[in-house]
């Protein structure tokens, strides 16, 4: 499997475990509950065949922020929260990292 391909699906896990992490209000509501385990199941699964191929400071700060982001994109859209100018710049610098990290970087195996 491309590691790339397998990334971004671990990512897209991991938004779903976490969305239904949210719902399952205290692990009180079984289908919201089952939710977080295969999401997080197949984040983990799929991080591991990343890490086969690529380096693991790039693959988890990468996993990590666009989770962060991911997640506070789907608070505003999904639950309706709000982000500040503070968070918003925030949400800009993490941004910022992953492209320095994976682009710019020598670390990163472009």
């Amino acid at each position: 499997m491309n590691p790339y391909a397998a990334l971004v699906g671990a990512i897209v896990s991991e938004l779903f475990g976490t969305t239904a992490l949210k719902l399952s209000e205290g692990f009180s509501r079984p289908f919201a509950s089952l939710g977080v385990v295969v999401g997080y199941g197949a984040a983990f699964y799929l991080l591991s065949l990343t890490l086969e191929e690529l380096p693991v400071g790039v693959v988890y700060a990468t996993w990590a922020a666009l989770g962060i982001v991911g997640m506070a994109s789907i608070g505003v859209v999904v639950f309706d929260e709000r982000l500040d100018a503070a968070a918003v710049a925030g949400v800009g610098l993490i941004l910022a990292g992953v492209y320095c990290l994976t682009i710019v970087s020598d670390v990163s195996a472009h």
